[in-house]
């Protein structure tokens, strides 16, 4: 019996965060129409580019935090968007609202957590008197919740029958991160 070889423990994903573009459009394709992707989201799978073209022209690019979550898959290769991060202004000018995706491919390797983290990091610095973020996570998908807890947000209160989304009222769970929370390495 021949002995196994050890093998080199895999390096670790760089996760970088960019400003979409619109040549992006076939990389958010792969994620936005997945329908376990966008089960849940408040969005539908899109079934072409065209709409989805559209939302990046008329909603991502003139957005004030939407970027692309980006990983390198091979050495020397340009980092390529695997997920999408915004944080979006709330009717107060101290508090944004966090919002995450991701495709499934990436799921359960920390890429969700690393872009989290680098958001918070940048956000707090680049928007002017933002003292909290916070984000809202279905009481059924743990796998987000554990996302924002690893990336340092507070989890604060389920919020019950908060929300509708196709066609469901859902209880929500309330995450925050302020200002003076330690900003995770």
């Amino acid at each position: 019996m021949e002995e196994a070889k050890p093998t080199a423990p895999k390096a670790p994903v760089e996760v970088t965060l960019r400003k979409f573009e619109l040549s992006d459009v076939d990389a958010m394709m792969a994620w936005a129409s997945d329908p376990k992707v966008a089960a849940a989201c408040r969005w539908d799978p899109y079934e072409s580019t065209e709409p989805l073209l559209a939302f990046i022209r008329d909603v991502v690019l003139p957005h004030p935090w939407f970027r692309a979550i980006c990983i390198s898959v091979a050495d020397g290769e340009d980092p390529r968007p695997v997920g999408a991060v915004s944080v979006s202004p709330t009717g107060d000018t101290c508090r944004f609202e966090l919002g995450y995706v991701l495709a499934r491919a990436h799921w359960g390797k920390g890429v969700a957590t690393a872009a989290v983290k680098r958001t918070v990091a940048a956000v707090f610095g680049e928007v002017e008197g933002l003292q909290r973020v916070e984000a809202l996570v279905d009481v059924a998908n743990p796998a987000s919740q554990r996302v924002l807890e690893k990336a340092g947000f507070t989890r604060e209160a389920v919020l019950r029958k908060y929300m509708l989304k196709k066609g469901a009222v859902l209880d929500m769970v309330m995450f925050s991160f302020i200002d003076t929370d330690p900003v995770p390495e």
